[in-house]
């Protein structure tokens, strides 16, 4: 039984831990004669990367991707791609006094009492630097994407860090690339940097909440019941390390709505069926309505914090502990690109789905 993978059609299995010697991905199920190389690959991890700058963990990771097998003379053949990431800025020195010891708010305790044996250098299997093979494999599913449905497009970006909110009237997606905190609003970025740096001397961390907009997704993806397109995308945001809650489209708040305020009326246009609102998120009984999809998540505060906690050892012996090491006060930056990849992953998976089930087929209105 693996629990490493996941996907149905495009299946990603990661490998690999923080401070082992590399870690990596494993893609079964790409089409063949799809344009691949690693120079294709490298932006995206670029995006993701730590040491980039102060608000983030400043280990220092090239994050350079080796294309190991699936692709031959630029063309992905088929067959299983393996992709290869070195790790070459360990300092597991950092982490002996925590070989036998539990970080609060880590999966320290849960890996212990589930296995019996844990890698306690930077939570091995744990931790965020698993993410790197994930965006890796996401950069596979883009090119892929890029070929099959060309106007499709996965935009990620902050909408809260902490006491520090996106004002909506201020939204400029071409401002996401331009700051440290894919923040929309680049007028705001400043004092979301003040804000940080504030928590990072303070030796503390904050959490976050991220959005993601999958634009020119077709409609027709995703199948009744169990094969929903919100239930893989809610599965694959949950899966991101220190990920704590999802939503689609409206999400919690359509707890506070009426039936005439939530229900999304339809209408005629000139191509087809038009929505005149979109508080589904552009899936409706788990199949996508050709509308943008609004994915939305929440981050909890880094874990690894240098402000003494209250924990046990394995002994089982009360005691203080401080974490040392390099982590990131805000968690929640680096994982824009990594839910934008994961995300790239299910829509795809659920592209090859619909082909193998339907052969494109498409039910008429009009």
């Amino acid at each position: 039984m693996s629990l490493n993978s996941f996907g149905h059609v495009f299946r990603v299995t990661t490998w690999g831990e923080s401070h082992g010697p590399g870690l990596g991905a494993v893609i079964d199920g790409c089409p063949p004669g799809v344009a691949l190389d690693e120079g294709w690959i490298q932006p995206f991890m670029d995006r993701r990367r730590p040491g980039t700058s102060k608000n983030t963990t400043q280990r220092q990771e090239a994050d350079r991707v080796r294309i190991m097998s699936g692709v031959f003379e630029g063309r992905t053949t088929g067959t299983p791609i393996m992709l290869m990431i070195e790790n070459t800025d360990q300092r597991s020195k950092d982490y002996g006094e925590i070989a036998t010891a539990f970080r609060p708010g880590h999966a320290d305790i849960t890996y212990h009492q589930k296995y019996g044996i844990r890698d306690y250098r930077g939570g091995g299997r744990s931790s965020a630097r698993e993410t790197a093979a994930r965006v890796a494999a996401g950069a596979v599913a883009q090119a892929v994407l890029r070929e099959m449905v060309p106007e499709l497009r996965v935009i990620g970006y902050m909408v809260q860090m902490g006491e520090m909110r996106l004002e909506r009237a201020n939204f400029d997606e071409t401002a996401i690339s331009e700051n440290p905190f894919f923040l929309p609003d680049a007028a705001a970025a400043a004092a979301w940097e003040d804000y940080l740096t504030g928590i990072r001397k303070a030796q503390n961390s904050v959490g976050a909440a991220v959005e993601l907009l999958i634009r020119g997704c077709p409609p027709g993806l995703g199948a009744p019941v169990y094969g929903k397109l919100d239930t893989d995308l809610a599965a694959a945001m949950m899966s991101i390390n220190a990920v704590k809650g999802v939503e689609i489209g409206e999400g919690m708040a359509a707890a506070a709505l009426t039936g005439t305020a939530n229900a999304d009326e339809i209408r005629m246009g000139a191509g087809g069926p038009e929505y005149l609102s979109n508080h589904a998120g552009g899936i409706l009984g788990g199949i996508s309505t050709g509308q943008e999809i609004l994915v939305r998540f929440a981050v909890k505060p880094t874990s690894s914090i240098l402000t003494p906690r209250r924990t046990v050892n394995a002994a089982g012996e009360e005691i203080e502990l401080i974490t040392k090491g390099r982590h990131d006060p805000c968690v929640g930056i680096r994982a824009v690109p990594v839910a934008e990849a994961v995300a790239a992953c299910v829509v795809l998976d659920h592209l090859l789905l619909d082909r193998a089930q339907t052969g494109g087929h498409r039910g008429q209105i009009g």
